[in-house]
């Protein structure tokens, strides 16, 4: 087989370091050698430890080190390339960058994952130890920021020249522990020993503003102008993090910003004794960047998540226009030079702020700067649960914003103006197109805001876009049909494929080709291989190593002990209900009982995987990973069952554990209800390293059944039109419960405590929203997926079939790679046509 390593990097056909040796052999040598010194050296003047007495940790950075020393002179080249060709940058503002572990990463991409390994191994260094050692950068809850994560790589990987921003959350997203069953959050403290990968400037700072008034006053012209007189500023100050692309090729920024107080410490009171007053303003500045998705249960939770919002939004387009006049002479040429893509409703407050430094600071007039920022903004939306479309008090607002009220109110005014007098809005439209709800007590609707100010809005599927033109945005469809356009999520297959499963990868490369590491189309080729029988079962004996691995792992971490052999069933996600891990519970249970009833039947062997955290405030999410626990609990136990049935809980998800659960999966559960999810991008990972997907058609789903073909999928339930249809009936679950004897048995095992018999009414309102809500479509779902499940059983029992579609999977889903999707961006939205091929 093939090293996926060899021929990465371009090589030099002279160097006289190598002295006689030449070709591909003196070349790694050398590498081999040239790596082992930096580390070296790094390990003594940048860690200061001498090998004797140096641990994994220290190693790590000093790998780390020597790594980053390669990429700043691509990345270098890259911005010395974009300043002197004038080229278009993308700037890509999200609140999360699911980044993860970056080692592997940058090793992979740039060609020198065997020679490093090779250099630690002459120190007696495991690189794969150090894997384990580095922190896993938790700046995301889950497919919105690492979806970022991939876009930003393939960025990179294509030569766009790019900026990322963000939050340099200290501590993330929470760590989950689960202690007897029960979810339990702690500090994510991924900065403890520090970071390797990133570069402090604290030349970049820039002020954000909150509070105070706004005052009138008119120039010598009489030109009215607005000035925020602010009653507090928080500086951002900046570390960038790079982001090297594929074989090296380009290097882009991800620019995260942390929160400092203006003055660190009042002096005065704390010379008076008062320690803890002196700090104040310096704690509430830096709690900006302190936790990712702090809860905002409280009316202060809601306040921080909105200057969270703004401060790094701010900060971002300060920067931006900032890098845009030191080589332009006019901001009036910003759409051509800058393409802003908001990801999610989180910094759509960008339509307003970047209005008010048009107009307030750089005192363009009116026209033009909404001409500028309407050409230079796009928004990305990514669900379609009125919770997740933001809305923000105009009270909060005032207090926080008072300036940034104004713009959008006067935005609001001129968009209802010009439509009215133009005719194409009556009476009844207007409400539903203001950017004021006056329903709930006055809000502002930022994904109306974000609508309005950019200038193309996309989804991210075939299925959510449509939904998205017919529901929340339908009434600013009608007024702007040609605004909304679709761009299906994508992955980087670099980290999905050639990192989580080189094993896979080098299977790939030895049937079709080293050009399939470059090229994702390549993998159709594939195709024409999945009905022999050698290379399936060279497919099934990969997984098979995967397997293997992540049972050790899951005995490590739950103490569960399961079979590889067995069809390992895996859903790992954010835990939600619309996601719906309650129905995979309910099916685990029924399957309980039924092997329980016909002890001699002939079951496929199964291990159901779950992972995924819930939100610290989502009570009922909360319930559902308690349930989880205690169906293991008793299903584990029972020897009646043994070797036929296990489930088990991975606790703390993120990157890292998706890279060791996703090789090894046979069956992903993507089974949402149909309309609710808008994409999906478990279930491309998934599919792409093989496993088949049980799933509704929602999100991608679809569009990954149309590729793969469906004889390779199991799809199941009720269509997105079917649940709208049964949400405007208020149709309970009630009558599908009485119609599935099998459900209702479910159901009395709940509400009997058959799990929970020291607390038996532990899981009733589960059982009441099953019964009387249903707004998931659970029980309605339910017998359908039981079938659906009962046909993955019948496959897996032929080999040949199940391997088959395996391959399938693999071989058709070239089309969800993240490249595919940024080619699509920059051609269609950012327009910057014209990426190179691979």
């Amino acid at each position: 087989m093939l090293d996926l390593d060899h021929g990465l990097m371009e090589k030099p056909s002279e160097d006289p370091a190598i002295g006689r040796l030449s070709g591909a052999d003196a070349w790694a040598e050398h590498e081999v050698r040239a790596l082992r010194e930096a580390i070296l050296a790094k390990l003594t003047y940048a860690v200061g430890r001498e090998t004797a007495n140096a641990r994994d940790h220290d190693w790590f950075v000093a790998t780390a080190l020597a790594v980053r020393d390669r990429i700043v002179d691509c990345w270098m080249d890259a911005n010395q390339r974009t300043s002197g060709e004038g080229s278009k940058r993308v700037y890509y503002l999200s609140l999360e960058f699911l980044i993860g572990r970056l080692l592997f990463d940058a090793l992979g991409n740039l060609g020198l994952l065997e020679s490093a390994r090779a250099a630690l191994a002459e120190l007696n260094v495991d690189l794969d130890r150090l894997r384990a050692v580095e922190p896993d950068a938790a700046l995301g809850n889950g497919g919105l920021g690492r979806l970022a994560a991939c876009f930003m790589e393939s960025m990179a990987s294509l030569a766009l020249p790019a900026f990322g921003y963000g939050i340099r959350y200290e501590h993330g997203l929470f760590r989950q522990v689960i202690a007897e069953g029960w979810q339990r959050e702690w500090p994510e403290d991924w900065l403890s020993f520090g970071n390797p990968w990133e570069f402090e400037r604290p030349d970049v700072v820039y002020p954000v503003h909150f509070g105070g008034t706004v005052e009138r006053w008119s120039d010598a012209d009489g030109t009215v102008r607005n000035v925020w007189r602010s009653a507090e500023s928080v500086l951002a100050v900046a570390f960038d993090t790079l982001i090297v692309g594929w074989r090296g090729r380009h290097v882009n920024t991800l620019r995260l910003w942390s929160a400092r107080a203006v003055d660190p410490l009042q002096l005065e009171t704390f010379n008076a004794g008062d320690y803890l007053g002196a700090m104040a303003d310096r704690a509430r500045a830096e709690a900006i960047s302190r936790v990712l998705y702090p809860s905002d249960v409280t009316p202060a939770g809601q306040e921080l998540r909105l200057r969270q919002e703004f401060f790094f939004t701010s900060a971002s387009l300060q920067d931006l226009v900032y890098r845009h006049l030191l080589q332009h002479a006019s901001l009036s040429s910003l759409p051509e030079h800058a393409a802003l893509q908001l990801n999610d409703t989180h910094p759509a407050i960008a339509v307003a702020e970047l209005m008010r430094l048009l107009v307030d600071e750089h005192r363009l007039d009116w026209d033009e700067a909404w001409r500028i920022t309407t050409h230079t903004l796009n928004y990305t939306n990514h669900t379609l649960l009125p919770e997740a479309l933001e809305t923000w008090p105009v009270w909060l607002m005032e207090r926080v914003l008072p300036r940034h009220v104004q713009i959008i109110y006067l935005i609001n005014w001129l968009h209802l103006d010009r439509l009215s007098r133009s005719g194409r809005l009556d009476r009844d439209q207007v409400e539903a197109v203001s950017l004021i709800d006056e329903r709930q007590g006055r809000r502002i609707r930022m994904g109306h805001l974000a609508f309005l100010g950019a200038h193309k809005v996309n989804g991210v599927s075939a299925l959510h876009t449509r939904l998205m033109r017919e529901t929340v945005f339908r009434d600013l469809h009608a007024l702007y049909p040609d605004r909304i356009v679709n761009k299906t999520n994508g992955i980087t297959f670099r980290r999905w494929l050639h990192q989580a499963n080189p094993g896979l990868a080098r299977l790939l490369v030895s049937a079709v080709g080293e050009r399939v590491l470059d090229d994702a189309d390549r993998l159709e080729q594939v195709a024409g291989l999945a009905d022999l029988p050698s290379f399936q079962r060279a497919f099934k004996a990969q997984r098979g190593v995967n397997k293997a691995a992540l049972a050790r792992l899951i005995v490590e971490r739950t103490g569960v002990a399961v079979d590889p052999g067995a069809l390992f069933d895996v859903q790992i996600k954010r835990v939600h209900e619309y996601k719906r891990q309650l129905l995979n519970i309910l099916e685990t249970i029924a399957l309980y009982q039924a092997i329980k009833a016909e002890p001699g039947r002939d079951w496929a062997p199964r291990v159901k995987i779950l992972a995924g955290k819930a939100a610290a405030s989502y009570r009922r999410a909360k319930l559902i990973i308690k349930l989880a626990h205690d169906v293991a609990r008793v299903v584990n136990a029972d020897l009646d069952v043994a070797g036929r049935l296990k489930l088990a809980f991975l606790p703390n998800y993120n990157v890292s554990l998706a890279e060791a659960i996703i090789p090894a999966a046979d069956l992903s559960e993507q089974i949402s209800t149909a309309g609710l999810e808008a994409s999906g991008t478990g279930n491309m990972k998934l599919a792409l390293n093989g496993a088949l997907t049980i799933g509704t058609l929602d999100g991608a789903n679809v569009e990954i059944r149309d590729r793969v073909g469906a004889d390779n999928i199991f799809i199941f339930g009720l269509t997105a039109e079917e649940v709208a249809a049964r949400t405007r009936e208020h149709a309970s679950g009630a009558d599908a419960i009485a119609r599935s004897p099998r459900l209702g048995a479910v159901i009395d095992s709940l509400t009997s405590g058959a799990f929970s018999p020291d607390e038996p009414n532990r899981f009733r309102e589960l059982v009441e929203a099953l019964v009387f809500d249903n707004r998931f479509m659970v029980a309605a779902d339910f017998d359908a997926y039981w079938a659906a499940q009962r046909h993955v059983d019948d496959l897996w029992r032929d080999a040949g079939a199940w391997w088959r579609a395996s391959v399938l999977n693999t071989a058709r889903v070239a089309w969800f790679s993240s490249d595919r999707t940024i080619r699509e961006y920059a051609d269609e939205i950012w327009r910057i046509p014209g990426l190179p091929a691979p």
